[in-house]
């Protein structure tokens, strides 16, 4: 078993390997606003957002990184990230979407995720040093309800 190196994460190494929090999201052992699910891949918002609205995507299967998902998984993870992203864009009233993927190196979680973080102009994030924020109370739940009704939107004009 590959098991990355130890560093600041949300993970935790058991006598069978790795736990890890996105799996006990993705399972439901773990409590989180989900802004989306399909057979593939989950939505949830990010816990310590840079702006709110900030969603994670994530595959329900393990993968350390991209390089072990086959092109099948690739493509419709971009379709997922193309739906999320519009979705955040329209829920938050943002001017557009900073998508990234960290691969190994700066994954707090080592299970492929999808950061989808609004941005506005001048909003003032510069470079990959960003402070990160907190919901208040009934914010997080706000913002997931949202961007859930903006993908039902985007969902159903798909399917007219």
């Amino acid at each position: 078993m590959n098991v990355p190196v130890k560093q600041l994460t949300l993970f935790e190494e058991e006598s069978g390997g790795i736990k890890c929090k996105f799996c006990d999201i993705i399972s439901g052992k773990i409590a989180s606003e989900i802004v989306y699910s399909d057979d593939n891949f989950v939505a949830f918002l990010d816990y310590k957002p840079l702006f709110k609205g900030h969603t994670l995507v994530v595959p329900r299967k393990h993968f350390n990184d991209i390089y072990a998902m086959d092109d099948s998984v690739l493509s419709k993870m971009m379709k997922v990230i193309t739906l999320i992203s519009k979705a955040v864009e329209r829920a938050t009233e943002s001017d557009g979407t900073f998508i990234a993927i960290n691969n190994k190196v700066s994954q707090s979680v080592p299970h492929v995720h999808i950061h989808i973080v609004p941005r506005k102009h001048k909003d003032g994030l510069k470079g990959f040093f960003w402070p990160r924020q907190s919901y208040s109370e009934g914010e997080e739940r706000e913002y997931a309800e949202r961007i859930r009704h903006e993908i039902e939107l985007l969902v159903n004009s798909k399917n007219r």
